[in-house]
């Protein structure tokens, strides 16, 4: 059935941006308190005459708690950083992706039926998701350059 080969071709781009946008909402890290409650579990467990395997562990569970209070800081920063910024980073994205789809769909056969529909809305996606990304990147100047005038100021 050639039509459903159109229509799936014809989605494909919109797809791959939602799949992406997806994808950049569900980054995880690795559960650092799981690990460690596992080290402690396994630490207790290891007889007490082991004294260098017992104090290999402890100062593997050490530097796992140093690690999970330096990311606890970091996180606290980077949240105050994007506290600050009034767009979104996934506006940027989509705004590139948008851009190089409607590339990737011009080199396209242009006699296809569903060419121009679809090219049609990847230039709409492109001019929204560049307006969103233009009002983001100006929100930040303009919160900087206030911040920057407190600064000055003494305020």
């Amino acid at each position: 059935m050639p039509g459903i080969a159109e229509i799936a071709l014809a989605g494909a781009p919109i797809a791959g941006g939602a799949l992406l946008g997806m994808a950049a909402g569900n980054l995880k890290g690795p559960d650092i308190q799981g690990l460690i409650v596992k080290d402690m579990d396994l630490l207790a467990r290891i007889p007490e005459d082991q004294v260098e395997r017992r104090a290999e562990l402890q100062r593997i569970i050490n530097l796992r708690i140093d690690d999970l209070i330096a990311a606890v800081h970091k996180n606290r920063e980077l949240r105050q950083l994007a506290a600050s910024y009034e767009g979104n980073w996934r506006d940027i994205v989509v705004f590139v992706c948008a851009v190089l789809f409607t590339i990737v769909w011009w080199n396209v056969d242009h006699g296809r039926t569903n060419w121009l529909v679809m090219f049609i809305v990847l230039i709409v996606l492109s001019v929204v998701a560049f307006v969103y990304a233009v009002r983001g990147i100006v929100r930040g100047v303009r919160r900087l350059l206030r911040a920057r005038h407190r600064a000055a100021h003494g305020q």
